[in-house]
């Protein structure tokens, strides 16, 4: 038998060991807060005799939902006193209210074996709806679209009400695309991932006695990352918890970085005047990193006035100094990067060493560099550069203007749009002959296709992604700058894709760097760590400053 809260520090030993009521617990970088949630659930279960079924444990992903169920079992498990027949619920906002929806939904008209509909789902559903309407996919792109609705669901709008709040004739012809599209997933027994939410607060709203089943149920509620909730996702943990109060939220308003996608870390303040009683636990000791790292990040974190900043400490080292490297270009960063890590191979690994970015574009540089040095590296969750649709489209046009009779390229030209590819055609055998391919850089035809084509009208700068393409577009230009002759950058371009195949460096390999976004690297631990394109207007992004 084990005592759970002997592995604990004291500010984690209050936190597990509170009793009854609403529990913040303000959690820095590091600081063991998974661990406390878990620790609490274990805690409640050995000491405080609570039936495991009246837990109910909510986070953000499924990989860590499971993470913090088999810690609770393994902790069980190590308590002789108790022989396990029940674990707390733990999942995702998402599929905890599948799981309901599964069994109250007949009221709104949804049965047992509804389908959910995944985004390429959506977006089929969508060009449906529109077609019907008979509104143009170039104007209302489906993913511009379903990123409108999805912001209303989240923010509580439904169909009916959203046209009250549209403003102009964009947004009036997507309250009607809205309108049909919940009629379309209707008619064919589906819902999409926000409306698995939406219709969980709904029928709570509308069946106080369902609400009272599940606040029965789940008397203690337990959420990790709260500072990443969006409204739908508070409401109805403040709708689960409004009967017995006994609520816990571990957050930290400082590593709220999704509100792009509708998180709030104003969630967090908002708790105090729904739960006047709420006990707030600051946990400040980080264990992840060394003493300049924390001191580094508070010199800089201290300035924020928009919410509480937790002075983070730590008994680790003191640590190596921060490293300030001033570049004079991206390539002599990418260079200053390849040199750090083959001197460091004596005594680490490649995958100890980690590049972060704060967008996916300018992994560009660091892909080619890399790939030309040896270095093998792992680009996560993205595409790599030239396959990038945008990427791949444009290239397709820039092959066609110096080879006529690439037939692949021409179809792909065909897909981005006939009308284009005619004005382009029009174009190459109008203009081309009278231009010298010699004396004409690589840019100037880049540009030139992109007047013509008027290629940049597809993407929405308003848009997150295609604000994302439009960034790599911008990549691509300042690539094609370098190379003076349209056929030298093409074969470039070719050559740099043939060192990316698997048995190339840079390929399928497991001991590799990895490339990857801060967003992507959120809750990863590296021993050794790159943190490039520190410019005004990219770090923080201009589009976050708004």
């Amino acid at each position: 038998m084990i005592d759970i809260l002997s592995d604990l520090n004291p500010q984690q030993q209050k936190a597990v060991s509170f009793g009854k009521g609403p529990l913040l617990i303000l959690a820095g970088a590091g600081s063991g807060k998974t661990r406390a949630l878990t620790y609490r659930a274990a805690y409640l279960i050995t000491e405080r005799k609570v039936l495991a079924e009246n837990i109910l444990l909510l986070t953000f992903t499924n990989k860590a939902a499971g993470e913090m169920k088999e810690r609770v079992q393994s902790l069980l498990a190590h308590n002789s006193k108790f022989i396990i027949h029940n674990s707390p619920f733990a999942g995702t906002f998402h599929s905890f209210c599948a799981k309901i929806l599964r069994i109250e939904g007949n009221p709104l008209g949804i049965g047992q074996n509804y389908v959910i509909y995944d985004e390429s789902d959506q977006e089929e559903a969508i060009k449906q709806v529109m077609k019907k309407l008979d509104l143009s996919i170039k104007e209302y792109k489906p993913q511009s679209v379903l990123t409108t609705i999805s912001q209303a669901k989240n923010e509580l709008i439904s169909e009916l009400e959203y046209p009250q709040y549209a403003k102009g004739n964009w947004q009036k012809n997507v309250a009607q695309i809205y309108l049909d599209y919940q009629r379309f997933l209707a008619q064919n027994q589906a819902v999409d991932f926000d409306d698995l939410l939406f219709k969980v607060i709904d029928i709570f709203r509308k069946f106080p006695e369902v609400l009272g089943k599940y606040q029965n149920k789940f008397q203690y509620i337990l959420v990790d990352e709260y500072q990443d909730t969006n409204r739908a996702q508070y409401v109805i943990t403040k709708m689960l918890a409004s009967r017995y109060h006994n609520l816990t939220v571990v957050g930290d308003a400082s590593q709220s970085i999704y509100s792009w996608r509708g998180a709030n870390y104003r969630n967090l303040a908002n708790l105090k005047s729904d739960f006047p009683d709420l006990k707030i636990i600051n946990l400040e000791q980080n264990y992840r990193s060394t003493k300049n790292i924390l001191e580094a990040a508070y010199s800089v974190i201290c300035h924020n006035k928009t919410h509480p900043i937790l002075k983070l400490w730590t008994e680790n080292k003191k640590g190596e100094k921060i490293n300030l490297y001033e570049a004079s270009s991206e390539i002599n960063e990418a260079e200053f990067i390849a040199n750090q890590i083959n001197r460091h191979l004596d005594k680490h690994r490649l995958a100890d060493f980690a590049v972060l970015y704060r967008t996916n574009a300018q992994s560009r540089v660091l892909e080619e560099f890399f790939l030309h040095s040896g270095i093998p590296y792992l680009l996560v969750g993205g595409t790599r550069f030239y396959q990038r649709k945008e990427i791949k489209d444009i290239l397709a046009y820039l092959r066609l203007t110096a080879n006529q009779k690439d037939a692949v390229s021409l179809k792909r030209a065909e897909k981005v749009g006939k009308n284009r590819l005619q004005k382009f055609m029009s174009w190459k055998d109008e203009q081309l002959p009278k231009i010298s391919k010699d004396k004409t850089t690589t840019i100037d035809f880049l540009d030139a296709i992109l007047k013509v084509t008027a290629y940049l009208e597809l993407y929405d700068p308003k848009d997150e992604e295609d604000f994302s393409r439009l960034e790599n577009i911008n990549e691509l230009r300042s690539v094609a700058t370098a190379f003076p002759n349209i056929d030298e950058f093409l074969e470039n371009v070719s050559l740099v894709e043939q060192e990316y195949l698997p048995d190339k460096p840079g390929g399928a390999h497991k001991d590799a760097v990895t490339l990857m976004t801060l967003h992507a690297a959120k809750g990863l631990e590296f021993p050794i760590i790159f943190i490039v394109g520190m410019e005004e207007g990219l770090f923080p992004h201009s589009r976050s400053l708004l």
